[in-house]
């Protein structure tokens, strides 16, 4: 009997996706991205709001780190590309050893230190850097299992949509972490206190579940070719331009003017309910949650929605039209009253519909894209092309956060206001609710006019499928004649 996770067209032959296998990486990614979306989202706000840093500081700390990490992860997928490994063996290992390091050092990014200035900008910034440089091999090898798990595009993407699930997931977990948050403060538990508790949870814990990942086989091996230099490696991107579409577009949505949702709903929000009053904190987890529940659901449809729509392509570009057109209609309807709220959380759940599958288009594309360099070139590359989404988004997050340093800084936000009992000044608050609702309008309005560019040809993926079969198989049939012959 089927169950519900898994429906395929396959056969259960030739490069079929065993059920457990998918869920196992889908669980290893919902691991990794509790540690991962905890401490993107919450770090610089904890070293501006309870460390006390400066937030230009902070900026130029996270800035300055994404951007050399950045530059750092096509260097970690050429060398993952080059490293001589066994037989399907080329991802799995730092599957199973890079985790337990990025658990602790997570939790220690987390910790109260009573440092100077300067102490905590270092402090922070070597943990940082370390955390990155072993996330970029979790992440390089996680995402390039998808596209060495099956020499089947058709399996890849079934793939590609469960382990996306499992990655969103984790993000959503950690969406209750405001919730959780409330609840803790009402009994009196310190924020400092909160904060490290969840880095053990999410990060030490999501690091140890993301080990799970490494239960997934790989199923396609081509031989290393021995003369290719670590240059080589990385030059052969050129030879994929759906891939560097994609991460331009992506990057070019880190250029939107906003800063993090907890700042308008912390300072701006309060809801009334009769006469009870609903927190700032409790108010972006009901948005974050029912904003996110029908994009959650589209998720399990993503396949069938892309062959209904003519690709994944179509996706991506009706989740930024949506977005431009429904964000502009939200500013309008306003938020400072229950029912608006209300139509505003409507409103944003119908931007997740389509917005919540842009990453399985984008993994399904690429894992494709790395087909068509295999065949015009003969090298398979997850490394260097699954590095490039680790690089964006570390480029699209240097970016981000430098322009929310400085927003922050100019619109002369006081980190110690909250614990004072003070409102923030009104340049600050006159501002937010702008930033939260129109500022994604301009990334999304780069994105839109970059992956029109982008071609999702069936037809040309199929022949190309075919091709790398036959060419496989005619290699280990010379592979095998070789080594007869030298008996």
């Amino acid at each position: 009997m089927k169950s519900f996770f898994l429906f395929s067209k396959e056969t259960k032959g030739e490069g079929y996706v065993p059920n457990n296998e998918i869920f196992a990486l889908a669980s290893g990614l919902t691991g990794q991205n509790l540690t991962y979306s905890y401490t993107s989202s919450w770090l610089k706000y904890f070293c501006v709001n309870l460390l006390h840093m400066d937030p230009a500081k902070v900026g130029g700390i996270f800035s300055l780190s994404h951007i050399w990490d950045a530059i750092n992860d096509p260097i970690v997928g050429g060398f993952v590309d080059r490293r001589k490994y066994k037989p399907f063996m080329k991802l799995r290992p730092y599957l199973l050893y890079t985790p337990p390091i990025l658990g602790i050092l997570v939790s220690l990014m987390f910790f109260n230190v009573n440092f100077s200035e300067n102490g905590k900008v270092a402090y922070i910034l070597v943990l940082y850097f370390l955390f990155d440089l072993f996330y970029s091999f979790q992440d390089v090898s996680l995402w390039g299992m998808i596209a060495l798990s099956s020499p089947h595009s058709q399996e890849r993407s079934r793939v590609a949509q469960w382990v996306s699930i499992g990655a969103g997931a984790g993000g959503a977990i950690v969406g209750t972490f405001q919730q959780v948050r409330s609840i803790l403060s009402g009994f009196g538990v310190p924020d400092v206190h909160i904060f490290l508790i969840c880095a053990f949870v999410f990060g030490l814990g999501g690091e140890l579940l993301s080990m799970n990942a490494y239960r997934l086989k790989e199923r396609i091996h081509t031989q290393l070719p021995e003369e290719e230099s670590l240059l080589e490696s990385l030059t052969i991107l050129r030879h994929n331009p759906t891939l560097l579409l994609i991460s331009l577009a992506r990057f070019s949505q880190g250029l939107s003017p906003k800063v993090q949702n907890a700042y308008f709903f912390e300072n701006c929000v309060t809801l009334k309910v009769g006469n009870n009053t609903i927190d700032g904190m409790t108010a972006e987890f009901m948005y974050g949650l029912f904003a996110g529940i029908p994009g959650t659901f589209a998720m399990f449809f993503a396949n069938k929605i892309a062959d209904k729509m003519g690709g994944m392509k179509k996706i991506l570009l009706s989740s930024q039209i949506m977005a431009i057109a429904l964000r502009v209609a939200i500013f309008f309807v306003g938020y400072n009253s229950l029912p608006k709220f209300i139509i505003m959380t409507l409103l944003t759940s119908l931007i997740n519909l389509p917005g919540s599958m842009m990453d399985i288009a984008h993994r399904s594309l690429t894992s494709d894209s790395i087909d068509e360099v295999e065949y015009k070139t003969g090298i398979r590359s997850e490394g260097v092309s699954f590095s490039m989404q680790n690089f964006t988004t570390k480029m699209q997050s240097g970016v981000a956060s430098m322009l929310e340093g400085q927003i922050l800084k100019r619109l002369g936000y006081d980190s110690y206001a909250k614990e004072q009992g003070k409102p923030q000044n009104e340049t600050f608050l006159k501002w937010q609710w702008p930033m939260f609702v129109l500022g994604p309008v301009v990334g999304a309005v780069l994105y839109l006019i970059i992956i029109s560019f982008v071609k999702d040809d069936k037809n040309k993926r199929n022949k190309i499928e075919a091709a790398l079969k036959e060419r496989r198989a005619k290699l280990e049939t010379e592979k095998e004649q070789a080594s007869v012959n030298t008996q």
